[in-house]
């Protein structure tokens, strides 16, 4: 099947997201949770030893340099996680978002590497966090906290994690009700034309996701960061300015 990427936005913007059962299932389903999690963007759990892990730049952090590598690398098994709902119609949904420029990935990389990250929606103030994956040590909870930081900079309002986990417990998840969430959503996404039809698909996610990802995404083989001309500042680009602007405007 093939998702519609206005439908898939649209969803969204109302608190449902897809799903499938397996990765190899060919159905697809929507899911509206009763209670949901999100991260608070001033609320973000930073322990000593991911600051340290940050603030050494043990992993290279970049943006949307490797979408498709970060869906497939989610999409895998592992000793964890025998099985995922990343089937291959959602795994072209986003891919298709991405070209778009909807959807954004963070990504963390050893070297010449990629060895974990996430990926999820921009709309609005929102960003919908779909997925993230580690294949070294602390590598998703650093892509995490660069997630929170560039979000924060670009100025958006709402950071849904869908479900909670231990994991994101630990960084500081917190789960609310359904009305809750919609209330929060409804501030972050109010100001999207969805009801523009396809036109609204020609605009990309917004000038949040611009100031957050633009400055991460330049090109991988030349290791640059060109800034978008819009761009005048930067915000924080290395791992002790992410710690320092993470821990001074908390």
């Amino acid at each position: 099947m093939t998702i519609d990427p206005l439908l898939l936005l649209q969803a969204y913007a109302i608190g449902v997201f897809p799903m499938s059962d397996d990765r190899q299932a060919d159905d697809v389903y929507w899911v509206e949770p009763k209670r949901r999690a999100i991260l608070p963007l001033h609320g973000l759990h930073l322990s000593r030893s991911l600051s340290k892990t940050i603030r050494q730049d043990r992993f290279r952090v970049t943006a949307n340099r490797a979408f498709a590598g970060i869906v497939a690398l989610c999409a895998q098994a592992a000793p964890d996680r025998p099985s995922t709902w990343i089937n291959g119609p959602i795994e072209r949904a986003y891919r298709h978002l991405h070209e778009l420029g909807f959807a954004h990935s963070i990504e963390c990389w050893d070297g010449d590497e990629l060895v974990g990250g996430l990926y999820g929606v921009a709309l609005g103030g929102a960003f919908f966090g779909e997925s993230m994956v580690s294949r070294r040590t602390d590598a998703s909870k650093v892509a995490l906290a660069w997630l929170v930081a560039r979000m924060r900079f670009g100025g958006f309002g709402l950071l849904d994690c869908q479900f909670m986990t231990d994991h994101l417990r630990s960084m500081g998840a917190q789960e609310i009700s359904q009305r809750d969430y919609l209330q929060l959503l409804g501030v972050a996404v109010g100001d999207v034309p969805l009801g523009a039809g396809d036109a609204v698909l020609s605009a990309g996610s917004g000038a949040a996701a611009e100031l957050a990802f633009a400055p991460l995404a330049g090109d991988a083989a030349a290791g640059t960061l060109p800034l978008s001309p819009s761009l005048t500042v930067a915000g924080p680009l290395s791992g002790h300015s992410i710690v320092q602007f993470l821990t001074q405007t908390s």
